[in-house]
């Protein structure tokens, strides 16, 4: 891996992770979705990088995003940011000891490229069908790592507004990304980061009662969807399952 001289000019805030990361959705109340470390970057006025990739998992970072990163000249960052697992944790085949390996290694890369680190922690209240207690041990996991490489640890264990999460109950809405830049941006200041920006400034809406009725109607829909096809997936799991015992 090349040496990155102390001197080199920061280049802002770089970002690994996965769909959460990389940002893209439907509008909120006429709000554009962004990512929420692009958020925290334009709240810092710092230039912004993202490799996050849609679906990406931890090996992902570290197999795909971390040599995209590596193509790049040699740079050092104001700040790093890794908020990856999601997509693990709720994986059937998921694996706590090869997660924590490739996490490992992505917080060592960004380590040693970046002047801060800022690790981010999963909802409790992840997915339908939940992923349940594995979202604790994943987190514990991520809190205990970033702790290891000195990196600061936003938790995100407490986030499940409907404002806030669309109706998977796993990708954030467009106010979603804005809450949880301002939460980082939070963290980010008691750490002597300069905030120049808050994002919640930096947007306009109006609603009526009209826009919240079919907002909330839409929602509802969705949530019975995905709640019913929660359901279909439970029920066919614990029909197949005793059979893989046989």
């Amino acid at each position: 891996m090349p040496e990155i001289a102390e001197q080199s000019p920061r280049l802002g805030l770089l970002a690994f992770g996965d769909s959460i990361t990389n940002g893209g959705g439907e509008l909120q109340w006429g709000v554009a979705m962004q990512s929420w470390a692009l958020w925290v970057a334009r709240g810092l006025g710092l230039p912004y990088t993202g490799y996050a990739v849609d679906g990406n998992r931890a090996e992902d970072v570290v197999g795909q995003q971390i040599p995209a990163a590596l193509r790049r000249d040699p740079a050092r960052y104001d700040l790093g940011c890794l908020y990856i697992g999601v997509n693990d944790v709720r994986a059937l085949d998921w694996d706590a000891a090869r997660f924590e390996c490739h996490y490992r290694e992505a917080l060592r890369f960004l380590a040693q490229r970046c002047d801060r680190l800022l690790a981010v922690t999963a909802p409790l209240d992840l997915g339908r069908p939940r992923a349940g207690a594995k979202v604790r041990e994943l987190n514990a996991l991520i809190e205990r790592l970033a702790v290891q490489a000195g990196a600061l640890v936003l938790d995100l264990s407490g986030l499940r507004a409907r404002n806030l999460v669309m109706a998977d109950h796993v990708h954030p809405t467009a106010f979603g990304q804005i809450a949880i830049a301002e939460r980082a941006l939070d963290l980010l200041a008691a750490d002597g980061m300069r905030v120049v920006v808050r994002p919640s400034s930096l947007i306009s809406y109006r609603t009526t009662g009209w826009m919240r009725l079919r907002g909330d109607l839409t929602y509802a829909y969705r949530h019975v969807k995905v709640s019913g096809r929660a359901l279909a997936l439970t029920l066919r799991f614990s029909l197949i399952a005793p059979r893989s015992r046989r």
